[in-house]
């Protein structure tokens, strides 16, 4: 009598359903909010010139006319976009530091739109004080804020003071820096020149390809 076959061995089979949803949980906002800082951050220093360059003093010159200043300017601030955007950083944190008061307001302030507006959910309103507000009632209560503190506080006048300061020098060493040794590309030339360029690269999207038609 022939004995009987044993039973093949059950192999572990794993839920792709599960391993999926495990996989694509969503990020936090606000952990996905510093990451994206983070690389912008890091993208736009990386496209920064040498500092040697800008501060060399053999490459400075009075300009002959408003003119040529004008142009000077131009090209200085289409080369050194991202050299000048650190030094204006750098005036309004010097400025920010050496007033501790307007540096907590602005930090209040800051806190205050992320965490009340930015990164709440869309689907949760704002509970205070056992009372719920509405979006358009959370917008007006940050934006009575903010006008408070910038035109009613010291720290308006001391952010338009420090940022008046860093143009100025910006506009000064772009004066008087001579351009004929800088050498500007295709993209640099493309991009428009100011600080605000370094936040509208940051904010890009680049285009989603076209669906590729399926074939019949």
């Amino acid at each position: 009598m022939a004995s009987p076959s044993p039973s093949p061995p059950v192999l572990p089979v794993s839920n792709p359903q599960t391993a999926t949803e495990s996989q694509s949980q969503p990020q936090p906002a606000s952990r996905f909010l510093l990451s994206y800082l983070s690389d912008s951050l890091r993208h736009s220093l990386s496209q920064r010139r040498p500092w040697s360059e800008l501060l060399d003093r053999t490459a400075l010159s009075k300009p002959l006319s408003f003119s040529e200043a004008t142009l000077r300017v131009r090209h200085n601030v289409s080369y050194f976009r991202v050299n000048y955007y650190v030094v204006v950083s750098l005036v309004l944190a010097a400025s920010l530091l050496s007033s501790p008061f307007s540096l907590v307001l602005l930090l209040a302030l800051l806190a205050s739109w992320l965490f009340l507006y930015l990164l709440r959910p869309a689907d949760q309103p704002l509970r205070l004080l056992g009372r719920t507000f509405s979006d358009f009632e959370t917008l007006s209560l940050l934006g009575a804020a903010t006008f408070v503190l910038l035109f009613l506080t010291s720290l308006g006048s001391l952010l338009v003071t420090a940022f008046t300061l860093s143009v100025a020098l910006v506009a000064a060493h772009a004066a008087f820096r001579v351009p004929e040794d800088l050498f500007l590309d295709e993209r640099d030339v493309s991009q428009p020149a100011g600080f605000l360029s370094i936040l509208r690269a940051a904010v890009a999207v680049p285009p989603a390809a076209p669906p590729v038609p399926a074939r019949g």
